[in-house]
């Protein structure tokens, strides 16, 4: 499951998809059938990664990657609008280590509600991209840049120079008086 790029806002309701960075802010895509595309305001607005999202554990975090792709395994999902004591058990099932105390209804409504957001995308089936395929995309950037430096002709090169800097010199400015 590929959930890079998908943030959650605060303040609105839904998913979105990062699609780009201007000076104002985050231009975001809505993931439900309007489509709606805002600027998230830096300033003002707090952005969550589902890539970094973790729940609340017994021994350790779960990751929500992990209690999605459990959620899709399994057969029977409930509304996010079904009873507490329901959405509890299914849960269990789901993310069996999860902390029963720090882990509330309204998250696994939340959970749940991003989950039938996801299921019907194509980046829900996709593969997530290892850290290590992105490793060999930054090593790459990393020697494009040695070979745009050595692009310099030889024959303009300054050469190094051995003064040191001295302070500047106070200028001698006359006014024109009289005139």
């Amino acid at each position: 499951m590929n959930l890079r790029g998908v943030v959650a806002v605060s303040g609105r309701p839904g998913l979105f998809k990062l699609i780009g960075q201007n000076k104002a802010g985050y231009v975001l895509e809505g993931l439900d059938a309007q489509k709606l595309k805002i600027v998230a305001n830096l300033s003002n607005t707090k952005l969550a990664s589902l890539e970094d999202i973790t729940i609340y554990g017994e021994e350790g975090e779960i990751k929500l990657a992990d209690v999605l792709a459990n959620t899709a395994a399994h057969k029977n999902v409930p509304d996010a609008k079904a009873d507490s004591e329901t959405l509890k058990a299914f849960f269990g099932e789901v993310a069996p280590a999860y902390d029963r105390d720090r882990v509330y209804t309204s998250d696994i409504k939340k959970i749940l509600v991003w989950y039938n957001l996801l299921k019907d995308l194509p980046l829900f089936t996709e593969a997530a991209p290892d850290a290590e395929a992105a490793a060999p995309v930054i090593e790459e950037k990393a020697e494009a840049k040695p070979k745009a430096a050595s692009k310099s002709k030889p024959g303009n090169a300054k050469a190094p120079s051995t003064k040191t800097s001295a302070p500047a010199k106070k200028a001698n400015m006359t006014s024109k008086k009289g005139v």
